[in-house]
């Protein structure tokens, strides 16, 4: 008889989510994290009284009515619509997602028509300076982006932040990446389409906590330190750990892009009047600024108190020791990761799940879903 049900191998979404629900089915469950709190990238710092996301901006958005209503079944989540906007090297701001708002601002047109006009234009000069070359598919992201939306948001808002994203040139990337950009003929900068977004009222931790309650935890705990016991005391192993180290890198190491964090704290209420500022110029360091209280404080009440905080995102090339973020989707770490996952099919005790056991990027609300559908 096997002391737990399930030994679950970190505290993030995926794992909080598994162990809540596998505790609502009776079954016993420890969760172990080899970082000093749950919740994984979600996790949020409390400074000067402001929910600072601690890895990055995550906001939550789904039109899943099932994923929202569990979700707020744990905590009650908040009104917050994802409208960032975009530095141009030209030193202009932009609204994004591309919209009526954007091109007005680019090019001064004030109707569908005249936005579409634009952009047809710019599109059959890329389509035709590739013909002239030989060219008849996209061979690199550069190419494709252009084809899609045009030189002018290409060269504004696409190439030095993408470039700056993937740490390589746009035409050294694959097409892949951006088959598809949202173009919206209307004046709205909601960049998700979903029909619910928000954040958790008083922070992400309310989440997890709510997630994690009446259910054993151990933090500073890494598996890999003992994981003969670990494997020994429950019937399966929940993992949601890198694969390629499950299987002690048999096959080699996936890559990654990660990303550095500067925080900085302003005796100011207000500091750049949005949560989310891209900024896409090659000769800025920085993808993006986030001023945290406006995530979950809105209008005049953000004066309220008098301190903001405003981090800083870098994104730079992975390498061990550093917190794995995005996956590299090119074609060896596919190949790599494949070999993987074939591994971890036969496995009989072990559930893999989330972005570093699946080596995909998820946003939050596929990963509830995800769980939900398992125990259904």
């Amino acid at each position: 008889m096997y002391k737990y049900d399930y030994v679950i191998v970190g505290a993030g979404l995926f794992g909080a989510t598994f162990a809540h629900l596998a505790h609502k089915h009776g079954k016993r469950c420890i969760v172990i994290d080899k970082r000093s709190h749950s919740g994984g990238n979600i996790y949020c710092e409390n400074i000067e009284g402001i929910n600072v996301h601690k890895y990055g901006a995550h906001i939550f958005h789904t039109s899943d009515k099932a994923v929202w209503d569990f979700v707020n079944s744990i905590v009650p989540f908040n009104r917050y619509t994802n409208s960032p906007i975009a530095m141009a090297p030209n030193g202009q701001l932009y609204n994004m997602p591309f919209n009526m708002n954007t091109f007005y601002q680019m090019w001064g047109v004030k109707t569908p028509s005249e936005a579409k006009a634009k952009l047809e234009s710019q599109r059959k000069e890329a389509i035709a300076k590739m013909a002239i070359e030989g060219i008849t598919k996209p061979r690199n992201l550069e190419e494709q982006a252009l084809t899609l939306i045009g030189k002018d948001i290409y060269e504004q808002l696409i190439k030095g932040y993408t470039e700056k994203q993937w740490g390589r040139k746009c035409n050294e990337l694959p097409a892949f990446i951006i088959r598809r950009l949202p173009v919206r003929m209307t004046f709205d900068n909601n960049y998700f389409n979903d029909a619910y977004q928000g954040i958790p009222i008083g922070g992400y931790n309310k989440l997890i906590d709510g997630l994690l309650d009446g259910i054993e935890i151990k933090l500073n705990t890494n598996f890999f330190d003992n994981r003969k016991y670990w494997e020994s005391i429950a019937d399966k192993i929940v993992f949601t750990g890198k694969i390629d180290e499950f299987y002690d890198y048999r096959f080699g190491k996936l890559e990654y892009r990660t990303v550095r964090f500067e925080i900085s704290k302003y005796y100011t209420p207000n500091f750049q009047g949005n949560a989310v500022i891209n900024y896409t110029s090659a000769d800025i360091p920085f993808t993006r600024t986030i001023e945290h209280k406006h995530f979950e404080t809105f209008g005049d009440a953000v004066y309220d108190n008098p301190w903001t905080v405003v981090s800083k995102e870098f994104s730079t090339e992975w390498h061990e020791g550093m917190e794995p973020f995005y996956p590299v989707n090119d074609k060896r770490n596919q190949e790599t990761y494949e070999k993987y996952h074939r591994l971890a099919e036969k496995e009989l005790n072990t559930i893999f799940g989330g972005r570093l056991a699946e080596y995909k990027y998820y946003d939050m609300a596929p990963i509830i879903s995800q769980v939900l559908n398992y125990f259904q």
